[in-house]
């Protein structure tokens, strides 16, 4: 597991699945993320750079949470499903088990 830095925000997908939000949240905490830190992902706000995000994985029936850090954002409109995050490029650091 990667060391987290608790300075930085987590972008949290949870593909509408609001009856796993608060255990989803809960195990982010559990594996070093700042409550205060952990905002729930829209498609019309992307992070920053060095910022994380944690999304539900995979959609329809999500088993993992996958945590990754963002490490480019290009300017895109909000349109469609991904909105503003399709100009996001993520790597993947590690997943925690639902």
């Amino acid at each position: 597991m990667a060391d987290i830095d608790q300075t930085k925000d987590v972008y949290l997908f949870i593909h509408g699945q609001k009856d796993l939000e608060e255990k989803s949240i809960n195990l982010l905490i559990e594996n070093g993320f700042s409550k205060e830190k952990i905002i729930l992902a829209k498609k019309e706000e992307a992070g920053k750079i060095d910022d994380y995000v944690a999304m539900l994985w995979m959609p329809p029936t999500p088993d993992h949470i996958k945590v990754q850090k963002i490490s480019k954002v290009e300017p895109t409109d909000d349109s469609g499903m991904m909105g503003v995050w399709k100009g996001v490029t993520m790597d993947t650091l590690f997943e925690i088990k639902l």
